[in-house]
């Protein structure tokens, strides 16, 4: 759904850009070279302002340095790689990427977070599988449900990831609000399917960048609010103990950044990226595929 509507979107863009170009050219004989250019640059322009704008707000007072600019560029970058190289361009409901026969990994469950697709695993999925992962990455839909509404689906993709390996216990990997599904998921199905769940960025406290959302599962990441209040009442020190989680000092889309942890769960910070780059950053995947392996090794010892 969301990658038809993005590229009926960019097509309509499109159209309107190359008919003002025309027009240019032909009534105020504009360089074509010109607008050519001005086409490409214009949307990743138009991305680093509203990047900037939103790193910058979200940034506590008294903090400065080059290190929230090197964010903005970044995230400027991958969302720019995502939203129109990526996420457009989904075809299927969900991607299966099959390990080889002999490796026995881990198999993974890629969920996505807010007003996105599984095209933000572009780069996550292939390194996984390449691991030795059995990944499948799934489109959580319908948008504008609440969190809890999403469960069935995550349920359905686990009974298919252990049908398709034979193994008990899926590891799952969620970002933004993708952590807020899996422990929805755990809280309403148990987690004894579970080896070991990583959230990347998920705003475990909520985030203040929409204090007056009116949307369903919107509403239940406004900041400390009840849905997420019971949700962490909810867990018990046996299920934290399957958590970990990480996230990014310089995160425009859930702040405030480092409150967004849970307790008896250790979380690892990263510095100098953006929300949307923990999909894509080389330290937060090297991170990811390390708890993976980690809880593999426990696996396999007992």
């Amino acid at each position: 759904m969301l990658a038809a509507f993005l590229r009926r979107w960019f097509l309509w863009q499109t159209l309107a850009y190359a008919a003002g170009s025309v027009w240019l050219v032909m009534a105020w004989q504009w360089p074509a070279g010109w607008l050519l250019a001005a086409w490409l640059a214009l949307p990743l322009l138009i991305l680093w302002v509203w990047t900037a704008k939103l790193t910058l707000h979200s940034r506590p007072q008294g903090l400065s340095g080059w290190v929230w600019w090197r964010a903005i560029a970044g995230e400027t970058w991958a969302i720019y790689r995502l939203l129109v190289w990526a996420m457009p361009w989904v075809r299927a409901h969900s991607q299966m990427l099959q390990a080889g026969a002999q490796d026995q990994q881990l198999p993974v469950l890629l969920i996505h977070g807010y007003c996105c697709n599984h095209g933000v695993w572009r780069d996550v999925a292939p390194r996984l599988q390449a691991l030795g992962h059995t990944v499948l990455a799934i489109n959580l839909e319908p948008f504008f449900c609440s969190i809890d509404d999403y469960t069935p689906q995550v349920e359905q993709a686990v009974a298919q990831l252990r049908a398709q390996t034979g193994q008990q216990r899926v590891a799952l990997v969620g970002h933004s609000m993708g952590g807020l599904v899996i422990r929805a998921w755990m809280r309403a199905y148990g987690d004894a399917q579970v080896a070991v769940a990583v959230t990347l960025g998920s705003p475990h406290q909520g985030t203040q960048i929409t204090p007056h959302a009116k949307l369903a599962y919107a509403r239940q990441m406004v900041w400390a609010n009840d849905w997420l209040q019971a949700l962490q009442a909810s867990e018990s020190p046996q299920r934290r103990a399957l958590l970990r989680l990480a996230l990014t000092a310089q995160d425009a889309i859930v702040f405030p950044q480092t409150a967004q942890r849970l307790p008896g769960v250790d979380t690892q910070v990263f510095s100098g990226i953006g929300h949307l780059q923990l999909c894509t950053d080389a330290r937060v995947f090297a991170w990811v595929a390390a708890q993976l392996h980690a809880r593999q090794k426990q696996q396999a010892i007992r």
